[in-house]
């Protein structure tokens, strides 16, 4: 049995929301676990109801415009502190919250703890690709600022992970910059490339660039957290208006109408893909137990998906491989 932690308070949708992706999960995984934390009037009715589940009482919630590392020393009864210090202390194997991903990462450094050697833990997630090949990406916004050190570091983490996490063999890890060529990019790029070239155990291919994030040509792209984040958002905000371009022209003529009804489902499977529920959000990486982060505007899929992730990265353990293969 694995035992996750699930914060029910988490997101921006109604608790009910992750009681829902809770249930789901017990459903999959008939050798799951789960300590629902939060208040007592969410989980203890629900915990009542469902058996292999445990309640985590608490009595603050930390929201998603608190500063987080300020939330985290003064709520230490929230669902976000518990939850870490539960599995800090052994009575969980990992931690699931779809909460404020400032406060996870604040949580998760200070309680659950770095592996031994990691300089900072990094922010991944698996981005869809052509013909269906997923691509490890991280940082994607936990390290604004990143040492050479940082990002080699990062690649091996982003290895292990897409091993895994995604079942690749041998992934091919590739840096974000601004053309293929060995060249290309800024001081700090063309650093990070010669760095990632002399790491003999990472199966670096060269650089990428920002169309190779959604191609499937790589199994791994790293880059610093700021670029990664500006990188993801941009891909968030591209499906957006997408989206909303083929609404306005749909109002406009009747044959895009009847085109766009047609195309709708393949529509609404590509949004799908985008927003991450099918492995529930992302990972930190470099963490000394397994601490996933959902969206916040979620649904019982994505916390279904995310839960299932912590626990077979719990039960694969994750967390000592990223151990072994960040070893000199």
């Amino acid at each position: 049995m694995v035992r996750v932690v699930v914060d029910a308070m988490g997101g921006d949708e109604p608790p009910e929301v992750v009681l829902g992706g809770i249930a789901k999960a017990l459903e999959a995984d008939e050798d799951l676990e789960v300590v629902v934390a939060g208040n007592e009037e969410v989980v203890v009715p629900f915990c009542a109801k469902h058996s292999r589940t445990e309640a985590l009482v608490t009595t603050e919630v930390i929201e998603m415009d608190e500063h987080p590392t300020q939330a985290v020393r003064h709520k230490k009864d929230s669902s976000i502190v518990r939850g870490c210090r539960a599995v800090r202390a052994g009575e969980a194997d990992a931690f699931f919250s779809a909460g404020s991903t400032g406060a996870i990462l604040a949580a998760g450094t200070l309680l659950v703890g770095r592996v031994k050697g990691v300089s900072r833990a990094a922010l991944a997630t698996a981005m869809p690709g052509i013909n269906g090949h997923m691509t490890t990406f991280l940082d994607m916004g936990a390290n604004a600022d990143c040492t050479t050190d940082m990002i080699v570091q990062f690649a091996r983490m982003g290895q292990a992970y897409s091993q895994i996490v995604l079942g690749v063999e041998n992934p091919t890890v590739g840096l974000l910059s601004n053309g293929t060529e060995q060249t290309k990019g800024s001081e700090a790029a063309l650093e990070r490339h010669a760095a990632l070239v002399e790491a003999a155990d990472v199966n670096f291919v060269g650089n990428c660039e920002g169309r190779d994030v959604l191609t499937g040509s790589l199994d791994v792209i790293v880059t610093d957290g700021y670029t990664g984040n500006i990188a993801l958002k941009t891909v968030e905000g591209t499906a957006k208006f997408i989206v909303s371009a083929l609404k306005a022209e749909a109002h406009r003529s009747k044959r895009v109408a009847v085109g766009a009804l047609m195309v709708k489902p393949a529509l609404k499977g590509v949004a799908k893909l985008l927003s991450g529920d099918q492995y529930g959000g992302a990972a930190l990486l470099g963490l000394k137990a397994p601490v996933l982060v959902g969206h916040g505007a979620t649904n019982p899929e994505a916390i279904m998906n995310g839960t299932l992730t912590a626990a077979r990265c719990a039960r694969e353990d994750l967390c000592g491989k990223l151990a072994l293969a960040l070893q000199p």
